[in-house]
């Protein structure tokens, strides 16, 4: 009799425990489905084509930099399809922290040196804040100007601004969007063919073809462009692109309406359009 009180006070014992284990789990169950995380990958590299991405680098990352815009395609084998001619783009972005990066770089085009800054205000969050928002500056040195042509020529002519604000949303597994508003300023411009400031909206888009395949567009409208002569001069940029991710890093195919790749000569001096002036490249990023 002593051993059957002794074996249900046990398995009496052991119904508590395992009920309240079971409500523990619960509980915790509860907790982890309405806890706030970030919205993975809604972009893989930090440019979507010519256009930035939300992305940043972690804080402590390094990305080493190449891109490369070869000429006009649509040239034929005059210019053997852009390979006589082309810009070459080499830099490197670290993360300050996991809000704020800067990069340098310099450019075959005009020699331009550039310093740009990258900066996060928001985050997409699962069962929360619906967009990721991000901000991003660029500081412009154009070295290929010489005295010899501009005997007048001060240091702050050779400068050039961008300010960019983007947002963006991970819409499914598959696509991502983003909205950027963007403007730039020269301070020096042929005032017949260019504008000294420009606004433009810009329209981006990746959409996930396999697991290491996207596939991405860009549109950028021009929205002070309105006179005809500098609208006819140069086009609202368009470019289309393929991300294939390899191990360490994100290799990027692109076809432009810009062979230009700083960001002011990019949304302001593009001239391309469907049936002339297309230019194939790459961006390739590399993380340490």
């Amino acid at each position: 009799m002593k051993i059957q009180k002794i074996l249900s006070c046990f398995v009496l014992l052991f119904s508590i425990q395992t009920i309240t284990a079971q409500d523990d789990l619960l509980g915790q169950l509860d907790v982890k489905s309405t806890k706030k995380e970030a919205t993975p990958y809604t972009f893989k590299a930090l440019q979507i084509c010519n256009l930035q991405s939300t992305k940043l680098p972690a804080k402590g990352e390094f990305y080493m930099l190449i891109t490369h815009r070869f000429g006009d395609l649509t040239e034929g084998i005059n210019n053997f399809f852009g390979l006589d001619n082309a810009n070459t783009k080499i830099g490197g972005i670290y993360g300050l922290t996991d809000w704020l990066s800067i990069g340098v770089s310099r450019h075959t085009f005009q020699k331009n040196y550039e310093t740009a800054f990258k900066y996060r205000f928001a985050k997409q969050m699962e069962n929360g804040f619906p967009v990721t928002i991000a901000g991003y500056n660029t500081f412009d040195i154009n070295t290929e100007l010489d005295k010899t042509n501009y005997p007048s020529l001060k240091f702050s002519n050779r400068l050039a601004y961008s300010a960019q604000l983007l947002i963006s949303r991970k819409v499914t597994q598959s696509l991502s969007l983003e909205l950027a508003t963007i403007y730039t300023h020269k301070n020096l411009y042929d005032n017949t063919t260019e504008y000294a400031d420009l606004a433009l909206l810009g329209y981006g888009a990746r959409y996930k073809l396999t697991k290491r395949l996207s596939l991405n567009l860009e549109y950028d409208m021009r929205l002070n462009a309105i006179d005809g002569y500098m609208t006819n001069k140069f086009q609202n940029p368009m470019t289309a692109g393929l991300d294939i991710e390899t191990g360490g890093h994100v290799f990027q195919l692109v076809f432009s309406n810009s062979q230009a790749m700083n960001d002011v000569s990019l949304f302001t001096n593009a001239t391309g359009k469907f049936n002339k002036g297309i230019y194939f490249g790459f961006n390739m990023y590399r993380v340490f």
